[in-house]
């Protein structure tokens, strides 16, 4: 990696991914103007901290596996701690492609958004997830839309830019059991701005996801009594901005 500073961070939660990491941080390094790195091993079992070094990422290896919820958290304080202006969220799998990156960040840093998700659905991508979870997705997508009032076609994309305040507060905030959906109703309530943009996504590189079809109905009737709980929530960003 550079050792020149940049004003965006990048947060790779990573678990079990010794075979995908390199090929990420590889792509990411080959941007034009890379961004900063840190890799979050989340209590991963095989070489996926290793792997991540040898790449030159600076890595944060939790003693334990805590979950998206948790080793994204993790990222959000160590840009919190460092000063960066921007972060943007990125899975260590494969499926978000980093030259992508600059598209997500573009609506943040011309203060047209808080929050920008890379989308598989604002346009036809040709991205085609299972059956069950399509579904799946298309239900969440409406309710979340219904309780924020506003379009999200891509309530589950993990793919995200943040400017500072956003993720401040996330790094306080960020939900642990489903992150990504629970984290558009918890932002959108306490009054960030959410934008879309379409972005190719691709399959993993290597291994399974761990929502498999068999699983898809069970994580999306969870998924909706947690967004819908988030909903009707008190507003967190209101009661901090008058506390003492």
């Amino acid at each position: 990696m550079s050792s020149r500073r940049s004003d965006v961070l990048v947060v790779i939660p990573a678990y079990n991914e010794e075979r995908n990491i390199g090929a990420v941080l590889r792509s990411v390094q080959s941007l034009e103007s890379p961004p900063d790195v840190v890799v979050v091993n989340d209590g991963s079992v095989d070489r996926t901290e290793e792997v991540a070094r040898q790449h030159g990422a600076r890595v944060l290896s939790l003693p334990l596996n805590l979950g998206i919820g948790g080793a994204v958290q993790t990222g959000f304080r160590y840009a919190v701690a460092h000063g960066y202006r921007y972060a943007v969220q990125l899975d260590g799998d494969g499926q978000h492609d980093p030259r992508a990156i600059e598209d997500l960040l573009r609506p943040v840093r011309q203060g047209q958004a808080d929050i920008v998700i890379g989308s598989r659905y604002v346009t036809r991508t040709g991205y085609r997830a299972p059956l069950s979870r399509r579904i799946g997705m298309v239900i969440l997508a409406r309710v979340i839309s219904a309780l924020v009032g506003r379009p999200i076609c891509d309530s589950t994309s993990g793919f995200r830019a943040y400017n500072r305040e956003a993720f401040t507060f996330l790094a306080s905030h960020y939900p642990t059991d489903y992150p990504e959906p629970e984290a558009i109703v918890l932002l959108a309530r306490n009054g960030f701005r959410i934008l879309e943009v379409p972005v190719q996504m691709h399959p993993r590189l290597n291994g399974e996801s761990s929502i498999n079809s068999a699983r898809s109905i069970y994580y999306m009737v969870k998924v909706l009594l947690a967004v819908i709980v988030e909903a009707v929530r008190d507003r967190l960003r209101s009661k901090e901005a008058t506390s003492p």
